[in-house]
């Protein structure tokens, strides 16, 4: 059985409240609050200030978006379906308490923000960003024919000042070049998109321009199931002969197949999900490689690695069908990690 990974510190405040829920809130209410409080707090958007409340909101998505994690805080903290132990009741974000009106950050700052992020990019980040969805670039390039003078010497300032930010390596990288140039085109272009393509057109188009930015920055490499990929890989890297040929047995490719993917999610809307599993299983066949496996055994880890990661998005009985070959060696068991989220009917 692989060791466990070590449990993460209990957070000592309402996670519920961090993000406006009640303590009964569904898996899918819990998304739609992180994705909207974080489209709000994130400080490429509400500049220095919001980077208290952005870590805050990525803190209680982690431990709330995890069955496993979300039992665990919930038995610490008292709640109940009963009315005793903490309120069920929605209260406002913890953060958001009334607090003198203050003037929105401009464009210029908004884009210093960023520019200031990129220079902080950590290599989980930029892993991330390397395997995200790349910006439409092409059509960036078509906006740029109805785009002011104005307009146009902007977004070419911005491009280079991100461009400059990024380390030497990752710029060499279109997909991360063209993520942080799509996160400020976004920022300069918003009235002109909505003024050009209308709702929701306009909407659709910028969430496209920062698709790629918001699936890889403030997230953690493979996102709330972090530990438990890293002690995978520990153990991958450790891997004895007996354990690679074990593996192989496991990996031949029309024995596994494609790797599934949740009813309860899409993999072509979830694109923060699917780098966590993409980087996961990459980052998994590259252990196993260091350890000396085939390709099979290799293939087998990816698919653990995978599996894992999307593991609280998989009804109990379709994830042990998945993880079958590996239950009770290399993933733990359903009844050994508790109750899992049911998926969508």
């Amino acid at each position: 059985m692989p060791p466990r990974s070590p449990r993460p510190t209990l957070p000592i405040d309402d996670l519920y409240r961090r993000l406006g829920l009640p303590a009964d809130a569904s898996f899918e209410a819990i998304e739609i609050a992180w994705r909207g409080l974080l489209r709000k707090h994130h400080p490429d958007v509400a500049g220095p200030a919001g980077l208290d409340p952005a870590k805050r909101i990525n803190v209680a998505h982690d431990w709330l978006s995890d069955p496993d994690l979300r039992a665990q805080y919930d038995r610490a903290r008292g709640v109940t379906d009963g009315g005793s132990g903490m309120s069920r009741a929605a209260a406002r974000p913890a953060w958001e308490s009334p607090a003198p009106r203050q003037q929105p950050p401009t464009t210029a700052q908004q884009v210093a923000a960023v520019t200031e992020r990129v220079g902080r990019l950590s290599v989980d980040e930029l892993d991330r960003l390397g395997l995200a969805e790349p910006a439409p670039i092409a059509f960036l390039a078509t906006l740029r024919r109805f785009v002011t003078p104005e307009l146009m010497a902007q977004l070419d300032m911005a491009e280079l000042a991100v461009s400059a930010a990024l380390p030497p390596p990752a710029r060499r990288v279109p997909a991360i070049r063209d993520a942080v140039v799509g996160r400020v085109a976004e920022l300069i272009l918003a009235d002109l998109l909505e003024e050009l393509l209308g709702d929701p057109a306009g909407e659709r188009a910028r969430e496209r321009l920062t698709r790629g930015w918001d699936a890889a920055v403030g997230q953690p490499r493979y996102g709330p199931a972090t530990p438990t990929v890293a002690g995978l890989l520990e153990r991958l890297v450790h891997a004895t002969t007996a354990d690679l040929r074990w593996l192989a047995g496991t990996g031949a490719r029309e024995q596994i197949g494609e790797p599934p993917w949740p009813d309860a999610t899409s993999r072509d809307e979830d694109e923060t999900l699917r780098v966590s599993s993409e980087l996961a299983a990459r980052d998994a066949q590259a252990a196993a490689s260091q350890a000396g496996a085939g390709a099979a055994a290799r293939r087998a880890a990816a698919r653990v690695a995978h599996l894992l990661v999307l593991r609280h998005a998989f009804a109990a009985s379709v994830f042990d069908r998945h993880a079958a070959p590996w239950l009770g060696t290399w993933i733990q068991s359903t009844l050994e990690t508790g109750p899992r989220v049911r998926a969508r009917p």
